[in-house]
């Protein structure tokens, strides 16, 4: 079964850009992971169809403030490493949403 994993960063500019490299590397890797991007305005809108929510580096200040909403919905959620947001790697991306949905950290 796929997983969704949604990404947020303040506008969902950057956050698109992010998105469309862990798709491609997703698809290259034959990876069942669906990567889509919103704004961080959308969270809410979105929790009870994901199963991940990764925010930008720059947002990570929000996870004290989203974590009881993604506890409730059963929902993982983390930041995305700098180094990989900076450099918009989607290979990287998608290894680290694979090991939030392991079980591995939250």
């Amino acid at each position: 079964m796929t997983k969704k994993v949604l990404l947020v960063c303040g506008a969902g500019a950057s956050s698109g850009f992010m998105a469309a490299a862990a798709r491609k590397a997703a698809k290259k890797n034959k990876v069942d992971i669906e990567f889509k991007a919103k704004s961080e305005s959308e969270i809410n809108d979105h929790l009870n169809t994901i199963d991940l929510l990764l925010v930008a580096p720059h947002l990570k200040y929000m996870i004290e403030d989203i974590k009881d909403s993604c506890e409730d919905a059963g929902v993982k959620y983390g930041v995305i490493p700098q180094k990989v947001y900076g450099a918009l790697d989607g290979k990287g991306l998608v290894k680290v949403a694979e090991e939030h949905l392991q079980g591995g950290e939250q």
